[in-house]
């Protein structure tokens, strides 16, 4: 492992590549100081909590709104209830009585959603520094004022789309093997003892009455804390906050419930089967919640052992005896309690006994040797980095708004974060030994899950089993109290987004480079972007880029993978792959203390890959046993059979991106040491950087690492798009039998003339936003808000540089399939007709889009991508700062057009992912010619 075979064009740089495994890291203690989210608190008199932190770096504010309250604190018999209020939340209330994504898309909020857990319900959006009374106004109107705007028909429509979600998962390969793991580890009465989405049965008994008792009990500003976090100060947010939430009154007292960590009796072992590709051997244990002082400890040593890229189970399962195709190891701390865990999935052609006798074997040897001191630092330095980067982000799902809500609700400190890096800053492999020998040798359950029919059935709700034909949107409506007490305040104002300017230079070896600085974090972002991707595979041998790409990771001429994986750690650096069907990218995401020997290890593992012959048929059986995973998965099989019905057989687009398991078996080494010499070089792509640190230093040290870089004397690779694809003559279905599942995944899709360098494809952008582009778009409302039949549809062009495709996805419950296809056809026949664009429709998107503009690039990340798709659509760098007055002068008619111009409506190619005995009944009644295939056909 390690040699290059002679021959093949792949030689060493010519200086040695050592920097980057010698390099001594910025010290732990030094990069724990970056870590710093500064705030003020403050409680209003009705006992809302508050907290403020101040970031000015873009004119955006993060709201963050949690309660506290979850599914532990469910009565029996009302399992999914505070998952069912928080849809609810979502569908107005007396003076916002419209559905809460039209008055968030009106301020341009971005990352804006909600969520139930064990311990509590959230809602949060991210929106311009204009709008923050609004969102504030919004937010306290559901908190005080609700109960007026809930009906029975919007309780009967939320329990749908709900019990939709719970299909959607459930529907899923390995989709019923958490409520056996909660159930086993919990078991009734312990609060943890169900899953927050809840039973079906309980789901159907949620009366109006449940609802109102909840909310009066449960949301009370004394149970609820508001975070700000972004372009504001406490002083500027308190009378705003003290104005809109201040007059709600006080609740009931909520005491969340307490919970004991049970223990099993003895060791539990369970044999399930499902639609997966290869045998899964999972191990947990049950453990203390986030307050406990082992957490850090914990979590430390379930990363070293199954967490990280170079943790034990990755190294001795995988890498040395590749008897496994794949570990991990996590610990999953909830207030009260935790889950330890650890797993395997066995390689195709391995004994899972072994596997699990191996798993086990590891498992007692780390618990009995404890980690190394370099294993805690790696693992810890990893976290430091990733929340490093995660805090750039004002709000969303990870960023400071919700570090400070989550310390402060679940931990009641909301410096929580700071107290657990500073354990993890001095953390001794001793402190770690321990830890992992109090709780990970108590009884455990196993769970072993096997390829094979479902041998446990799904739960249906007797909506279903009753169903008469009916469906939500037809239930009587209840009158909706709107006092319009509270009018909306006005937004004075637009936040201008203000993208960072962009410089380009050339470097040493010939490459571009893209830059633009952004010092929000001490980090720097690197993206070398090469003109190939999926694209460039050839017609036999489909899933050669992936495969290639997969191998760069693993062992270069001078590292081992392990050795790769290790430095990556101790530097806090990352380096992902990837790029899609245009472009194969390595992106690196370094902590600028340590960049230049993070640059010098993505140089190695782009310039020097050994592809060592052992590796590359890990690395396949890996790729082979995902494709037959995805052979196995509803959107996969969707996507898989339709793209080729799309684009056509032999287009570069017809996929599929991962190979099928014919191709990847025909893949040599020849192969992908070709691939990389005619693709993966200096003359064939592109530099991106986002960085705190100025241009002249990030071309000095690019220069240094990659200065010598040459291409090699073969010819570049060339793509074959030389034929169009015939365009579907008339709409038909494609039927994929999926035996016994509970919900239908419906796939429309067909070309378009669309060009992405069009400046009218904006205008087709927006015109889809109307259609199938949001939330609120005519397809999502009709069947998840209107029929409940969804939990969620989308419609939207894939984008691609040679080839525009639209495509409608929709999961639907199985009783509904031919009733929902109905729907999606003449929805989109209508829009494409005589109803499209409306005035109303059009004021909404022009002002979500311009006022999404700022919050939409407020990460490096974000600047990154948007830099490289400028790049591949030969867009000027300020494109999005033009967006704006491109939106203003949308009009509903240049909007119909560019829709009208683009999809055809009798031209869809629908596939439909279902059981065919219950689907193609349904089907049949559609006068569409309906043609039946089996799952994997293609392959």
């Amino acid at each position: 492992m390690g040699a290059t075979t002679p021959g093949l064009g792949i030689a060493p740089a010519a200086h040695a590549q050592t920097t980057a495994a010698d390099a001594e890291p910025a010290a732990l203690t030094e990069l724990v100081d970056e870590v710093d989210i500064p705030y003020e608190k403050f409680t209003l008199d009705n006992g809302l909590d508050v907290i403020v932190h101040t970031d000015r770096k873009a004119p955006v504010v993060a709201v963050a709104v949690w309660y506290n309250v979850g599914s532990k604190d469910e009565p029996e018999g009302k399992s999914g209830f505070a998952h069912l209020f928080e849809h609810l939340m979502f569908n107005g209330s007396e003076n916002a009585p419209n559905d809460y994504f039209q008055y968030l898309q009106e301020m341009g909020a971005t990352d804006y959603n909600g969520t139930t857990n064990f311990d509590r319900t959230n809602y949060f959006q991210t929106v311009p520094t204009p709008a923050l009374e609004r969102a504030l106004w919004l937010e306290s109107d559901r908190m005080g004022y609700l109960l007026g705007a809930v009906t029975q028909a919007k309780l009967d429509n939320q329990r749908g789309v709900v019990q939709n979600e719970k299909r959607q998962g459930d529907n899923q390969p390995g989709g019923l093997i958490f409520y056996e793991i909660v159930e086993t580890l919990f078991p009734a009465p312990h609060p943890y003892d169900h899953t927050p989405i809840g039973s079906m049965a309980d789901l159907d008994s949620a009366s109006m009455e449940d609802v109102r008792d909840w909310f009066r009990d449960k949301y009370g500003p004394n149970n609820a804390t508001v975070v700000l976090a972004g372009d504001v100060s406490a002083a500027e947010a308190r009378p705003l906050v003290e104005k809109y939430f201040g007059p709600i009154a006080r609740g009931p007292v909520n005491n969340p419930a307490q919970a004991n960590i049970p223990e099993l009796a003895e060791d539990v072992r369970t044999v399930m089967r499902d639609q997966v590709a290869a045998t899964s051997i999972n191990k947990y244990w049950t453990a203390p919640g986030i307050s406990d002082r082992e957490l850090t400890a914990l979590t430390v040593g379930a990363q070293i052992l199954g967490g990280l890229s170079s943790s034990r189970l990755d190294n001795a399962l995988v890498r040395d005896e590749k008897i496994a195709v794949g570990v991990s190891g996590g610990n999953y701390a909830f207030q009260r309690v935790g889950i330890l865990t650890v797993s395997a999935t066995a390689a195709p052609d391995a004994d899972a006994a072994l596997v699990e006798r191996r798993l086990n074997e590891l498992v007692d040897q780390f618990i009995a040797e404890g980690p190394t001191e370099d294993e805690v630092r790696r693992a810890a330095t990893s976290s430091v980095a990733d929340t490093i980067r995660g805090l750039e982000q004002v709000g969303g799902r990870g960023g400071k708004a919700v570090t400070l809500a989550s310390g402060e609700v679940l931990a009641d400190d909301p410096d929580f974060y700071a107290r657990q890096f500073e354990i993890l800053a001095t953390l001794t492999p001793a402190e770690v030994q321990a830890a992992m020998q109090r709780w990970m040798t108590r009884p455990a359950m196993t769970l072993v899950l096997e390829p094979g029919e479902r041998d446990a059935d799904y739960e249906e709700a007797a909506s279903v089993a009753a169903s008469d034909g009916g469906s939500a949107s037809e239930a009587a409506d209840d009158e909706i109290t709107v006092t319009q007490v509270r009018p909306a305040p006005p937004i004075a104002s637009i936040a201008e987004l203000d993208f960072p300017d962009v410089e380009h230079r050339t470097l040493a070896n010939g490459m571009t480079l893209h830059y633009a600085m952004r010092d929000a974090v001490p980090a720097t972002y690197v993206t070398l972007s090469f003109d190939a991707g999926s694209a460039a595979d050839p017609l036999d041998k489909r899933g050669l880029e992936s495969l290639t790409l997969g191998l760069f990771e693993e062992g270069t001429t001078s590292l081992s993978s392990r050795e790769i994986a290790e430095t990556g750690e101790r530097l806090g650096a990352d380096v992902s792959l990837g790029g899609g069907a245009d472009r194969s990218s390595f992106t690196l995401s370094a902590l600028s203390a340590n960049l230049v020997p993070s640059l010098e290890l993505l140089s190695d593992i782009v310039r020097n890959p050994a592809f060592d012959s052992a590796e590359v048929e890990r690395v396949r059986a890996q790729q082979i046993t995902g494709v037959e995973q995805e052979l196995r998965t509803p959107a996969s099989i969707a996507a898989r059979t339709a793209a080729p019905l799309i684009y056509g057989e032999n287009s570069p687009y017809a996929g599929p991106g991962n190979g099928t398991v014919a191709s990847l078996r025909s893949i040599t080494r020849d192969d992908i040491t070709g691939f990389k010499n005619r693709w993966i070089r200096p003359d064939n792509g592109e530099v991106f950087v986002v960085s705190d640190r100025p241009i002249d230093e990030i071309v000095t040290a690019l220069d240094a690492v990659f200065g010598d870089w040459q291409a090699p004397t073969v010819a570049k690779g060339e793509k074959a798009f030389a034929t169009q694809p015939k365009e579907a003559e008339a709409s038909r279905i494609v039927l994929v039998d999926r035996p016994n599942s509970p919900q239908s995944y419906i796939y429309g899709g067909q070309m378009t003339p669309a060009d992405a360098r069009d400046e009218t494809y904006v205008d087709f952008l927006n015109a889809n936003n109307a259609l199938g582009g949001n939330f609120l778009a005519r397809l999502n409302m009709n069947l998840r808000e209107a029929k409940g039949w969804s939990y969620g549809v989308r419609g939207a062009p894939l984008t691609n540089e040679k080839a525009v495709a639209y495509t409608v996805r929709a999961p639907v419950q199985a009783d509904r399939t031919g009733d929902a296809l109905a729907e999606l056809i003449r929805e989109t026949s209508e829009f494409l007709g005589t109803n499209g664009v409306s005035d109303e429709e059009l004021t909404r998107i022009v002002t979500a889009e311009i006022g999404e503009l700022p919050g939409q690039f407020e990460t490096s990340g974000a600047i990154l991508r948007a830099m490289q798709t400028n790049a591949l659509y030969g867009r000027p760098d300020d494109h999005y700062e033009r967006l704006a007055n491109r939106y203003r002068a949308q009009t509903t008619e240049s909007l119909d057009a560019a829709a009208r111009a683009a999809i055809d409506p009798d031209r869809f190619v629908w596939v439909v992912v279902g059981d065919a005995e219950i689907v193609a009944p349904q089907l049949e009644q559609l006068g569409l010619p309906v043609e039946r295939v089996e799952m994997g056909a293609s392959e």
